[in-house]
């Protein structure tokens, strides 16, 4: 975790703000707390100052900064989905056992807002976070909190340029590598990847998979057979018809809620997953097997990721460098009803 060539960077202080305006550290540390002590002019000065540094004001006294909160942020993309909510319980059981207590944000990936709720865990003195970044994160608003003095580790999606901050995910490259190359051996060959968004790390490595395994096989990277699209039930069902009009035989679903929603509008078309068409989704929540027909599915290791983040979380606030700063989860094809061979 330590880099020993590296010159540390000095760390921010209201001293050096109010040395740059000329003004009292108690004047500076007034106006960021928006006092009405402080004339408007001069709060607004200090706050633009504050931005331009990358300081944030922590509201607990600096001798204080060394006590611990037990209060550790969640910080995940959309608690609605299934996936994050195991993840989620999967964290908050391990958190509660060691004696700390789960403050969850949802950013519904807007990094404006995501940016907000991480200065927010500064502000009131977290011990630590784990984040699910935003699609479009920059790596230097993470970077800023973790020199900051907020322990950081990153779940189900990573930055580049952040080396040695723990990222804790899913294989997502090999899942969907797995989940094609069965089709492939069940004689598929027009085989539809439907939903991901490229500005995400998970987008973009299930795509890589789905290349990887089309290119292995020899078979071209049909661009008439890709189908970008929000990972929602609505979503599935809103683009199957377009899905159907390229006429591939399997469809492989970035996730769940997605291949879900694709399997009741197949069906209200009279078409029939695992009879007519093949359809696999991602993440095996825990209604992938219950529907029916029960959903082909690649198990992410949700519940796991969960747990192996909050341990090394544990880690990084103790001070002690993880054995591992990239871990991923070996996912799993579940294989059920919705997977068939290709029509003559």
């Amino acid at each position: 975790m330590d880099n020993p060539g590296a010159t540390p960077k000095k760390r921010l202080t209201l001293a050096m703000i109010a040395e740059r305006l000329d003004l009292s550290t108690a004047t500076v540390s007034l106006a960021l707390r928006n006092s009405p002590l402080v004339a408007e002019e001069t709060r607004k000065r200090v706050h633009a100052l504050a931005e331009e540094l990358g300081y944030i004001y922590n509201r607990s006294a600096a001798s204080l900064r060394t006590s611990r909160t037990n209060i550790v942020g969640l910080v995940v993309h959309d608690i609605l989905n299934p996936y994050f909510a195991e993840l989620v319980s999967a964290v908050e059981t391990e958190l509660g056992r060691l004696g700390q207590t789960v403050i969850l944000f949802n950013h519904g990936d807007d990094p404006v807002r995501q940016r907000a709720f991480l200065e927010t865990l500064l502000q009131y003195r977290a011990d630590g976070m784990i984040l699910c970044p935003a699609a479009g994160s920059r790596a230097a608003d993470v970077e800023r909190m973790v020199e900051a003095g907020l322990p950081t580790v990153l779940i189900a999606r990573e930055l580049p340029g952040l080396p040695d901050v723990p990222v804790i995910r899913g294989d997502d490259r090999a899942g969907i590598r797995a989940a094609v190359e069965h089709l492939i051996g069940l004689g598929h060959t027009r085989i539809a990847l439907v939903g991901g968004h490229q500005a995400s790390s998970s987008g973009s490595e299930r795509r890589a998979g789905w290349v990887d395994a089309l290119t292995a096989a020899g078979l071209p990277i049909a661009s008439d057979l890709e189908f970008p699209a929000d990972a929602s039930r609505r979503a599935g069902r809103d683009i199957c018809g377009e899905v159907l009009a390229a006429a591939p035989t399997a469809i492989v679903c970035f996730n769940d809620l997605l291949a879900l929603g694709m399997l009741m509008e197949l069906k209200r078309r009279g078409i029939d997953p695992g009879r007519d068409i093949s359809l696999i989704g991602y993440d095996d929540i825990d209604e992938a097997s219950v529907w029916s027909p029960g959903l082909t599915s690649v198990w992410n290791g949700q519940q796991e990721v969960g747990r192996i983040a909050a341990l090394t979380l544990i880690d990084v606030i103790a001070g002690r460098a993880p054995e591992q700063t990239r871990v991923l989860v070996h996912p799993e094809l579940r294989l059920r009803e919705t997977v068939t061979t290709p029509k003559a």
